[in-house]
């Protein structure tokens, strides 16, 4: 599973959905960043692959950054996603 994660504006949570293969989780990738870029709001209609109950709509230009990783299997003790500084 790959998760696409989505830091909004306001909001302490992030927003992620997953997707089973990796070239749909870039291409996700590609089209938020799109989006981002623009500068023109647009509404997405996001669900998660993993559950496919789970939708959320959003609004582009309040996206502040969208990262994308693979998620572990394991659970515990491996890096945390995203960008950290390690000492």
């Amino acid at each position: 599973m790959y998760v696409v994660e989505l830091s909004l504006r306001l909001s302490p949570m992030p927003i992620a959905v997953e997707r089973k293969e990796l070239e749909a989780a870039q291409a996700l990738f590609a089209e938020v960043r799109q989006a981002i870029e623009s500068g023109h709001p647009k509404v997405f209609d996001l669900s998660c692959e993993k559950d496919e109950h789970k939708q959320v709509s959003l609004l582009s230009s309040e996206i502040l950054a969208v990262q994308t990783y693979e998620k572990s299997a394991g659970g515990g003790g491996g890096k945390r996603p995203g960008f950290s500084l390690e000492s």
